[in-house]
């Protein structure tokens, strides 16, 4: 059973503003054929729309493991996680970022969990995760540190 579990699913407005390709397709399409602008427009809604609710990235922690979308790390591997709220994960996302960093972020996701990893033989200073629930999510990764 995981002890943390979160899968990173794009907001409503990210649904609703997709919704404007059908009439973008409508009034590219509509002097050759109406019906191809209608189809098509919910042909490629439908895409964007799939498209990102099946790249929508899991992030879990269990069994002494930290996974962030397809990437797994030992959380003995990894120091004390720490929480940022909005405002400060601004920063966490754009001046304060190590170009080396390891990221699982989403821009529709406003908070941040940042992971320092604590592997010599590792070159990713940190990792930088989105998350909803960031207290959570930290509390969960150095409640379940083992240390070497």
């Amino acid at each position: 059973m995981p002890e943390y579990r979160e899968k990173l699913w794009p907001t409503p407005w990210i649904y609703l503003s997709s919704l404007l390709l059908v009439p973008a397709s409508i009034l590219v399409l509509a002097p050759v054929s109406m019906p191809a602008g209608i189809a098509t427009g919910v042909v490629l809604y439908l895409g964007v729309i799939g498209a990102l609710s099946l790249t929508a990235p899991v992030v879990e922690v269990a069994g002494g493991r930290l996974r962030a979308g397809r990437a797994e790390i030992e959380l003995s591997h990894t120091g004390e996680a720490v929480a940022f709220d909005p405002a400060a994960a601004r920063v966490q996302r754009g001046t304060g970022l190590d170009a080396r960093a390891f990221l699982v972020i989403r821009g529709w996701i406003g908070p941040v969990v940042r992971i320092p990893v604590v592997d010599e033989a590792d070159p990713t200073p940190y990792w930088l995760v989105s998350t909803r629930r960031p207290k959570e999510l930290a509390a969960a990764i150095n409640g379940s540190r083992r240390p070497e």
